[in-house]
C-alpha cells in the first residue's frame, strides 16, 4: 500500500506543477536573477500554510461559501487581466535580459506581486486547501498529518527547482525574441486563467 506522504508527494507535484500564474510569474523571475531565493521561501511558505489549513478541514468550509468563492473569483480575475497586460506591452516592447545578481527589481515590490499573484488566484486555493484538504479527508489523523507534509515536499521541490531552471535559462533570454516569446506565453497564461475565473460568474 503507498504511503499516506508518497500520496501527497504526487497529489501535490501535480496540482503544483500545471502551469499557472504564479509558476509564471517564478519561472520569470527566476529567469532574471530577481530575488530567487526570496521568491522560493515565500512560495513553499505559502504553500505549507495553505496545504496545512486544507488537512485541518477548512477546505471543506471555504467551499461552502458561495459569497466568498465569487469574490475571490472576481478579484483574482481582474487582477490576472492587469497582470497580463502588463506582460503583452512587455512584449511588443522588447528588451534582453542583463543578467547581475538580484536584478533590478526591489525586494518588496516584487514580494508583492508574488503575493498577489499567489493569494489573488482561488485555483491557489481550490488546490492546495479544498481539493488537497478533500483527498487528506480519507485519512486518519496522523495519516492526514503525512498527506501534507509529502504535498508540502512537493512544492519544496518543485519551487527550488523552477527557480534554479530559470537561472539557467538566463543566458538564453539575452536575445530579445527569446524574451519576447516568454512576456507572450505569460500574458496568455495570465488572460487564460482570468476567462476560467470570470466566465462562470458571467452565467450564474
Amino acid at each position: 500500500m503507498v504511503s499516506p506522504f508518497i500520496q501527497g508527494m504526487g497529489m501535490g507535484g501535480g496540482l503544483i506543477v500545471a502551469i499557472g500564474a504564479q509558476n509564471a510569474f517564478v519561472l520569470t523571475q527566476a529567469v532574471r536573477r530577481n530575488h530567487t531565493l526570496a521568491i522560493t521561501l515565500v512560495c513553499c511558505l505559502c504553500d505549507m500554510i495553505f496545504i496545512s489549513l486544507g488537512v485541518t478541514g477548512v477546505g471543506a468550509a471555504v467551499a461552502a461559501n458561495p459569497t466568498l468563492t465569487s469574490l475571490a473569483a472576481w478579484g483574482g480575475g481582474l487582477f490576472l487581466l492587469w497582470y497580463g497586460w502588463g506582460a503583452f506591452r512587455s512584449a511588443l516592447r522588447g528588451g534582453t535580459l542583463e543578467a547581475r545578481g538580484d536584478g533590478a527589481g526591489s525586494l518588496r515590490a516584487t514580494l508583492i506581486a508574488l503575493l498577489a499573484v499567489t493569494l489573488l488566484n482561488p485555483h491557489f486555493y481550490l488546490d492546495t486547501v479544498v481539493l488537497l484538504g478533500s483527498v487528506s479527508g480519507q485519512f486518519s489523523q496522523d495519516a492526514r498529518t503525512l498527506f501534507g507534509a509529502g504535498a508540502i515536499t512537493a512544492s519544496i521541490i518543485w519551487f527550488s527547482g523552477l527557480s534554479l531552471g530559470g537561472r539557467m535559462l538566463a543566458p538564453v533570454f539575452a536575445r530579445p525574441m527569446a524574451w519576447r516569446v516568454l512576456d507572450g506565453l505569460v500574458c496568455l497564461v495570465m488572460w487564460s486563467l482570468a476567462v476560467s475565473l470570470i466566465r462562470p460568474q458571467l452565467v450564474a
